[in-house]
């Protein structure tokens, strides 16, 4: 008879997927339907998992919202939902147009429009009037929201420990292996756990856990922060879209901090146009009165490291950001410390895909690299590495996942030309 043992030397989510932003959306952008149709999956089942728990985790689907200050950005954000229409994602509707637009509901998921809705001039004025007076128009995202991730967590574990699993708050030390085939693991404690089958999946930990089997992973760092900031006087609405401004933006920094940033060679870049992507969300939709503010204008590749250390500007920069796009929270400003800075890595891939499948060694198989969507790839994730465990049928996307993906030349050519910030905001 099949036991399942999870070992974890840490609480359950207590890494990075509890330092994340707890999103979710049927949005990606290419280069094919490969991400769109396995994140799709994947809603499928968070849904089926609210039915159960009777929404246990506050699954909500108020969207993603994609602004632009420009007609250019415009016609690029037209096209892209286009594409990714045809993808599979649902319509595109255009406001104003034949059809009104609907807003997302307060709280829930079911019986919401798919698809994205374009919108411009008065509709956009109307339906967001806390944007930006520059914002052009918005893409509004539809099959897409937040959860509350620690109460899904805490959900899925009880499920699990009620079915016959086995949680071991220890540290995997050693895979023993005989023949080219797993055969046990050691734990930091002193003891074991005989098996004939291991499924690694240690997110930024994954290159150190891979090496027990001597196994190297294709794969990099990235390290995201995050800002937690009470909104107490209501700038943002509880019902708001995750909103994205899809524009590179000029912080304007006042004289004395233009001085104080131009004095230090590792602050001038903040005195130029950053990266596209300073985004927000409230926490936990209706409840609360929390925001979650995001800007990575740094991706280089870094060494996961733990607990990681963040940019001691970060806060005052991602407050200045959002505030050019929700103009109302520049009343906040002069008070950006008393938010809260934390986040964690995103594990990548040079096309920023999974890691899911067979690894070198007999009865390994690996469930990382998730990147910046580990929280909403996970659910079709480990749907997929179960169903290469016990040899089950395999979905049509589960090739583009396979680690060996790599050991195909005109594979990693095709990647060479691809972007690893594909599908991440």
């Amino acid at each position: 008879m099949s036991r399942v043992t999870i070992v974890d030397e840490r609480e359950p989510l207590t890494l990075t997927s509890d330092k994340g932003t707890q999103g979710y959306r049927n949005w990606w952008p290419g280069p094919d339907a490969t991400m769109l149709r396995f994140i799709s999956r994947s809603i499928d089942i968070m849904e089926e998992m609210a039915d159960e728990s009777r929404n246990a985790f506050r699954l909500g689907r108020t969207g993603y919202l994609f602004v632009t200050g420009s007609k250019a950005g415009t016609d690029r954000l037209r096209e892209t939902a286009h594409t990714v229409s045809g993808f599979g994602m649902g319509p595109v509707r255009e406001h104003p147009g034949r059809e009104a637009y609907r807003p997302a509901v307060r709280d829930g998921y079911r019986n919401q429009p798919v698809g994205a809705d374009l919108l411009a001039g008065e509709e956009l004025r109307r339906a967001f009037p806390f944007l930006a007076p520059e914002a052009h128009a918005a893409l509004h995202v539809r099959r897409a929201g937040c959860m509350n991730g620690h109460a899904m967590g805490a959900w899925m574990l009880a499920r699990a420990l009620g079915a016959g699993a086995t949680f071991v708050r220890d540290k995997v030390t050693r895979v023993a292996t005989t023949g080219g085939r797993v055969r046990r693991v050691d734990l930091a404690s002193g003891g074991s756990i005989d098996t004939d089958a291991l499924v690694i999946a240690a997110g930024p930990m994954l290159p150190e856990a891979a090496r027990l089997l001597g196994v190297e992973l294709p794969v990099f760092h990235e390290l995201h922060a995050k800002l937690t900031l009470r909104d107490v006087l209501g700038i943002v609405p509880r019902t708001c879209p995750f909103v994205i401004w899809n524009d590179p933006v000029s912080i304007a920094w006042d004289d004395k901090r233009r001085r104080e940033l131009s004095g230090e060679a590792r602050t001038r870049h903040l005195l130029d146009a950053l990266p596209a992507g300073v985004h927000l969300r409230p926490v936990d939709g209706p409840y609360g009165d929390e925001l979650f503010l995001i800007w990575t204008y740094h991706t280089e590749p870094c060494t996961a490291t733990w607990p990681p250390a963040f940019d001691p500007h970060y806060g005052d920069v991602v407050l200045r950001g959002a505030a050019q796009m929700i103009p109302g929270l520049q009343r906040y400003v002069a008070n950006a410390a008393d938010g809260v800075v934390d986040g964690g890595y995103y594990c990548k891939t040079a096309e920023n895909r999974p890691l899911i499948g067979p690894l070198g060694v007999d009865g390994a198989f690996v469930l990382g690299a998730l990147s910046g969507y580990g929280l909403m790839g996970a659910h079709a994730g480990a749907e997929l590495v179960a169903a290469h465990v016990v040899g089950g049928a395999l979905p049509d996307y589960a090739r583009a996942f396979l680690p060996s993906r790599y050991e195909d030349p005109a594979y990693r050519a095709q990647v060479a030309a691809w972007d690893s910030l594909l599908g991440q905001l």
